[in-house]
This record gives structure tokens, C-alpha cells and sequence, in this order.
């Protein structure tokens, strides 16, 4: 490695902590090219050469976050059917919601601070947070599926939408009351969202 591609390195490492220190501050944070930039201590032109968008740099810190921060999310464990990646990978957001008492509390709590009240700009940014980051953390998984050719390219923001509608009603649906076993239920349900993105037909 030259000693040009160590500094481009370093510098691109530099921006990546910089922005991951800020995200890790305020998940809600746009990641200004310039506020990166100040914080990492690089000009903004140096921070565009090796993020040409906001959107890019945003991708690099949530790949950082996902593949090292968080790698145990198992979507590239290629040992694995690329189906059933996908499917721990959701049964992984819903499992912190629990079941009975801790579902229901759980979604009382959502209730009472994004629908009840009227929404204010704080209320309505700490919900975009949440909900963008999940957003983008399930486009992440499509998008390593689709690098690997076990789905087809297609709308990932769409697909990714898809499976969150699906999250969220069976997130309410643990909380409500159930005749039968609703584990068995879900793995049915989650099956057949993980059996619709994996067709190309509908993307």
C-alpha cells in the first residue's frame, strides 16, 4: 500500500468515526457534509472525494455499524439458506417486544408517546429516527441478499416497507389476545413475507 492509500485510508476512517461518534449521539442526525467534515477535522472536499452523497456516507456508517458493531444479525452467514437468513434477521426485531404482558406494555408505550398526544417536532423527529433507521437496516439485508444474487435487483425501499407493515401488525398482534399459539402463527405469516420478496414477480 502506497503512502497516498494509507492517508486516503485514514482519512476515510477518520470521517467514518466522526460520523458514527455523531450518529451514535443522535440517531435522528442528517450527517451534514459539513458537520462530518468539522468533526473529523477534513476539508469538505476531502469528505465528498470519498463520500460522493449524504446517502453514501450514511450507507458506509450503517454497514460499519451493522457488519462490526452489531455483526450478529447472521444475514451473511452464507451457511445458511438465504431464506432463513432473512427470516431470523425479522424475528430479531420483534423478539425485544416480547409476548403477553411485555407486548402489551410495549405497545402501550408506543401509543402513549407517537399516536395519544398530538405530535409535536420532537415527538415526530424521535419517531422518524426509529423508524428510518429501521427502514435502512432492512434494505441493508435485502441489499447483501440481492448482492449475492439469492433475490432479484428490485425496489429494496419498497421491499423493505413491505416486511416493516408486516413487523408492526404482528408486533400489535402479540399484544393482543390469541386462541392459539401465536409463535406458530407468526413463523406462518413471516414465512410467507420472506416467500413474497423472494419472488421477482412482484418486484
Amino acid at each position: 500500500m502506497t503512502k497516498k492509500q494509507k492517508s486516503e485510508t485514514s482519512t476515510r476512517e477518520r470521517i467514518l468515526v466522526a460520523a458514527m461518534t455523531m450518529f451514535g449521539e443522535n440517531p435522528g442526525t442528517k450527517l451534514s457534509v459539513r458537520s462530518v467534515a468539522a468533526r473529523a477535522g477534513v476539508s469538505t472536499g476531502s469528505l465528498r472525494y470519498h463520500f460522493p452523497t449524504q446517502r453514501a456516507l450514511q450507507d458506509a456508517v450503517l454497514a460499519t455499524i451493522y457488519d462490526v458493531v452489531l455483526p450478529d444479525d447472521g444475514i451473511h452467514d452464507e451457511s445458511t439458506p438465504a431464506r432463513e437468513r432473512l427470516l431470523g434477521c425479522l424475528r430479531q426485531v420483534l423478539a425485544p417486544a416480547g409476548v403477553g404482558k411485555q407486548a402489551r406494555e410495549a405497545t402501550s408505550k408506543v401509543f402513549h408517546t407517537f399516536i395519544d398526544p398530538e405530535p409535536n417536532g420532537e415527538t415526530r423527529a424521535a419517531y422518524f429516527a426509529i423508524a428510518g433507521e429501521a427502514q435502512r437496516r432492512t434494505e441493508y439485508w435485502l441489499t447483501v441478499l440481492a448482492s449475492e444474487g439469492a433475490i432479484a435487483e428490485g425496489d429494496n425501499t419498497r421491499r423493505a416497507r413491505f416486511l416493516l407493515t408486516v413487523l408492526n401488525g404482528l408486533s400489535l398482534e402479540r399484544a393482543l389476545p390469541a386462541d392459539e399459539s401465536i409463535l406458530a402463527s407468526e413463523t406462518s405469516t413471516l414465512r410467507a413475507a420472506v416467500d413474497c420478496v423472494f419472488d421477482s414477480r412482484t418486484w
